[in-house]
Formats: C-alpha cells, structure tokens, sequence
C-alpha cells in the first residue's frame, strides 16, 4: 500500500494540483487537511473519475479532512464521538483492506497561553483517549495529518528561533508523545535520522528556496504496521511551481 498525506490549504484552489498529483504518484491512500470547504462542494466526481472514493468530513472556510482510496473506506468515523466540541472538522477515520487510516488536522494553538493554544492541547489529549477507546495495539493503525507539531530539533531549521512557537513548546511535543505513546512510531524516522527534512515552510521570506522550514506534517504507524514499512519520503517537488499549498505530501510504502 502506498499511502500520504497532505495538507492542501483548500481541495478548491488546489484541486487541479491534486488531480496531477494522484495521477503521476498513484497512491493508494490519501489523506488531506484544510480542505476549507463543505461536503456539498468537495469534488466527489472529479475523484470518482480519477479512480478515487473519498470519505470527507467538510467545513466551510476553515478546517476540513478526508480519506481518499481506491478501495471504498468502511466503518467511517468523523469527529472523536465524545463530550466534547466536535464543530471543528478535523478527525476522520476509516478501515482500507486492513488498516485503520485516520486524517487529522490538529489545531495550531495561535499563540501560546491562548484560548486556541488551551484547545490544541486539549485536542490531542482526546486523540489519545480516543485512540485508547477505538483500536487494540494489535490493530494495524496509521495516524496521517498536518499535527502541527515539530517533535525534535532536527525537525525545524532554526531550532531555538522557533522553541518556544506553538509548534515546537515543550507542551506541544509532550502532548504529541502521549499521542505516540499509545503504540505508534514515526514512520518517515524509521527510514530517515538526519536533519533537514520539512514537510511545511511559510510562503514569506523565501522560506522554501531558503529550506526554513519545519517536519509538522506526519504519518505514525502502530507496531504491528510499522514493522511492514519500506519507505517513506517527503515529495519537495509539491512545493514548488504556481500556486503551491504551503504544506508537501508525505508518503510511506506499506508492505500490506
């Protein structure tokens, strides 16, 4: 199984981009983020031609996930089902052959020590609990999303620029390893130790051509799934040309 995720920051203003993506990669799986529109204006057709079901969860103007899969996803699942607020589009979850495929898109946290930065915790605390609730550690799980979280040093250019951001806090990286803590492991770090690998850099300042940016964009493997991945990568290439999202897809190979 060839399997991604990529935040498109709007399906609309990059659907063409999208289509030659599919096209010239031929995923099996694609998870996307920030889709930025309704259900009732998602491209279902245009992906149908391609070759691709597509389970979404929508919203317009902001937020936004889907699943899209060759195979029809089953036992579909959209927000977390508990307590508490589920307006905010970002979590959906599907069964692909055998494995579990969620697409999330965690909060940003805006600045630290504000109401969205207290949600952004909150929120991946629930993802913990409701990973906790959903699967067995024996389940073939992987997590894909824009998490919004730099886990290390060696995943943002500038480290001590950017430590304190909400995308780096010490807070931010602890709630993520509880996430991780369940049972799952980094797949791109499996294949890759070094430095320098981004996966997300800001339109301004030259951030692209000067490579300033961060590894927030991830796909977290159980054990039992990662011990059958044979690769992973980050596709560059998606960043550049007209009109790129700021986000590239990332891609692991599942022998599955």
């Amino acid at each position: 199984m060839k399997l991604a995720t990529w935040n498109v920051n709007s399906v609309r203003a990059r659907e063409e981009r999208l289509l030659r993506w599919l096209e010239a990669n031929r995923p099996d799986v694609l998870c996307l983020q920030e889709l930025k529109v309704t259900n009732e204006v998602f491209p279902f057709d245009t992906l149908r031609d391609a070759g691709f079901h597509a389970a979404v969860h929508g919203q317009k103007t902001y937020n936004g996930v889907a699943i899209l899969s060759r195979l029809e996803p089953e036992q579909v699942k959209r927000g977390f089902g508990d307590d508490g607020d589920d307006t905010q589009a970002r979590l959906i979850s599907g069964r692909i052959g055998d494995v579990h495929v969620i697409s999330a898109y965690v909060p940003n946290g805006a600045e630290v020590g504000s109401e969205k930065w207290a949600y952004k915790l909150e929120w991946l605390k629930r993802l913990r609990g409701w990973l906790d609730r959903r699967f067995r550690k024996t389940d073939l799980v992987a997590l894909c999303g824009d998490i919004n979280v730099a886990p290390e040093a060696r995943d943002v250019h500038d480290p001590e620029a950017w430590e304190a951001s909400v995308l780096c806090h010490p807070d931010a990286r602890g709630a993520f390893e509880e996430v991780r803590a369940w049972g799952l492991q980094d797949s791109f770090r499996l294949h890759h130790d070094e430095p320098g690998f981004f996966s997300w850099w800001d339109y301004r300042m030259l951030g692209f051509p000067k490579n300033k940016g961060l590894r927030i964009d991830h796909i977290d493997l159980s054990e039992p799934l990662a011990s059958r991945c044979t690769g992973a990568s980050i596709d560059r290439n998606e960043r550049k040309g007209k009109q790129p999202s700021d986000h590239a897809p990332v891609v692991v190979e599942l022998d599955v």
